[in-house]
């Protein structure tokens, strides 16, 4: 039988770091739902679509997607159609045009299908937008974690100056109050705080003990599992 973590929260909270550290420490499998969506954005921007309007050929997009997720060393790398794309779906354009993108029930669909299909019988741990509430709403362990918009902006910054993402920060916080607010007001999959998910802010936390705090919620869980 699993054992799911899902972890929810606005962009820039730390969810994706935090994740992949809680993998590594405690062995749970890693899906990433937000790589899975880039993916297909990537691919639909790859093929000249811009427009939400051509839903239709993002949702086939989705449908024939081959995303798949590999341990190398000690990151993750996402492949779609057997490439890759690990960097190119963190692009400035990737970023604009995935929420749109996810918000196409069809899609969503396509996703948490295969989302819960990647997840059987296995221990994971997966965060995203809606895992505590859609994708998994009876998981063993629900979190939303938080942070003021300021400091997500300034995180997101770091981050993609590390990447070697051109943005300036004024660009990456405008990026984030837009990107808040489509999340927040999709008609499928919107993000919203699970009346059963414990909430953590993160403003004034670093990342090791953003991690503590959420190894210390998993493992009580797991002694009650």
């Amino acid at each position: 039988m699993s054992f799911i973590v899902a972890i929810d929260g606005p962009a820039g909270t730390g969810k994706g770091t935090i994740t992949k550290l809680i993998s590594n420490e405690l062995g749970l499998i890693n899906i990433d739902t937000g790589a899975m969506y880039r993916c297909v954005t990537l691919q639909a921007l790859e093929q000249g679509i811009t427009d939400i309007k051509e839903k239709n050929k993002i949702i086939q997009i989705a449908k024939s997607a081959d995303i798949k997720m590999k341990k190398e060393g000690k990151e993750q790398q996402v492949y779609l159609n057997g490439k890759n794309v690990s960097k190119d779906i963190r692009s400035k354009e990737v970023s604009a045009f995935v929420s749109p993108v996810s918000s196409i029930p069809e899609v969503r669909e396509i996703m948490v299908d295969l989302q819960r299909k990647m997840a059987q019988n296995i221990d994971v741990i997966m965060e995203g937008r809606d895992i505590t509430t859609v994708v998994f709403p009876n998981a063993n362990v629900k979190i939303y974690l938080d942070a003021t918009t300021e400091e997500r902006a300034k995180r997101r910054f770091k981050e993609n100056q590390e990447k070697g993402i051109d943005m300036t920060y004024e660009e990456v916080l405008e990026a984030i109050k837009t990107r808040d607010y489509n999340d927040m007001n999709k008609p499928v999959g919107a993000l919203k705080i699970a009346d059963d998910a414990i909430v953590l802010d993160t403003t004034n936390l670093n990342i090791g003990q953003v991690v503590e705090e959420v190894k210390k919620i998993i493992l009580e869980k797991k002694e009650e599992h």
